[in-house]
């Protein structure tokens, strides 16, 4: 994916604390999201959630903020250039929607900043390791991204990778903070299935950031987008597919412990959100999935 060279970037949408170290104890796992991938792998494998410790904690400690974005990721020219500064670009363009379109509704948009971090960042919802993933906090409204997630996404998921797999990333978890400004941000309860709320909740994200990529070029960061890099974005959710994460990780499929749905429900939501490109079309907790 191309951003237009000459668009100006907003940099301080975007949070820098990459190389900040921090530490403590407990666990406080919030948001629940695409970022949880790593976290739900080790549950399949029958781990004991009260040994996560390591993953999210409830400590934390200071954080020192770069001005490394402020000075580098100027305009879309930037992002075509360097992986930080396109995620600003995605940042920008998916929250400019998202703006536009709670304003035709007559409603307000909060802005969410996103987060780049490395190893561990302190968050509202408590200290969380790079191993987690990108989330979304509910607590702070803030998304939480390391980098290394999208080597990981291809390297251990087998997704081929891409602007736009990067852009899917970023774009469901900005859905997870529309469900929270909206009222419909759901952590299932700990149920977990095929139809649980936690698989509903995370289908509706993925159908949110299908919306965003009907009107990404619309606002004005993004040329128009091409059948090979939605083909990306469909390769990262089909990736990131429960059962796909199961079949590598258990060797075996089991639908009674899915949280976030098939690599097919995935592809098909985000796939639905895409071609309706209207917020209205992702009820996924009143449809057949």
């Amino acid at each position: 994916m191309s951003f237009n060279p000459n668009t100006p970037l907003d940099p301080d949408q975007v949070k820098d604390v990459r190389g900040s170290r921090i530490g403590g104890r407990g666990i406080a796992i919030g948001g629940g999201g695409l970022g949880v991938l790593l976290v739900i792998a080790y549950l399949l494998l029958g781990g004991n959630p009260a040994n996560l410790g390591a993953l999210i904690d409830q400590e934390g400690g200071t954080q020192v903020e770069s001005t490394t974005l402020q000075q580098q990721c100027s305009t879309g020219a930037d992002a075509n250039t360097h992986e930080d500064c396109r995620i600003v670009g995605y940042v920008n363009s998916i929250q400019k929607f998202w703006k536009d379109e709670f304003a035709r509704s007559g409603e307000q948009y909060t802005t969410a900043k996103t987060v780049l971090y490395t190893d561990q960042v302190s968050t509202g919802c408590g200290v969380a390791s790079s191993q987690v993933g990108p989330f979304y906090c509910p607590r702070d409204r803030q998304v939480y991204l390391d980098l290394g997630f999208f080597q990981d996404l291809q390297t251990k998921f087998g997704a081929r990778g891409g602007s736009l797999a990067e852009g899917y990333v970023v774009a469901h978890e900005y859905g997870h903070h529309i469900q929270n400004l909206s009222g419909t941000l759901s952590g299932g309860s700990g149920q977990t299935g095929a139809g649980s709320d936690s698989v509903r909740t995370e289908l509706q994200a993925d159908c949110l950031a299908g919306v965003w990529a009907n009107h990404a070029a619309a606002t004005g960061y993004l040329e128009r987008l091409t059948s090979d890099q939605i083909a990306q974005a469909l390769d990262a959710a089909s990736a990131v597919g429960d059962d796909r994460i199961q079949q590598k990780t258990q060797g075996q499929v089991n639908p009674e412990t899915w949280t976030h749905g098939s690599a097919a429900q995935r592809q098909r939501w985000f796939t639905i959100g895409y071609q309706q490109g209207a917020a209205s079309s992702c009820d996924t907790f009143h449809s057949s999935l």
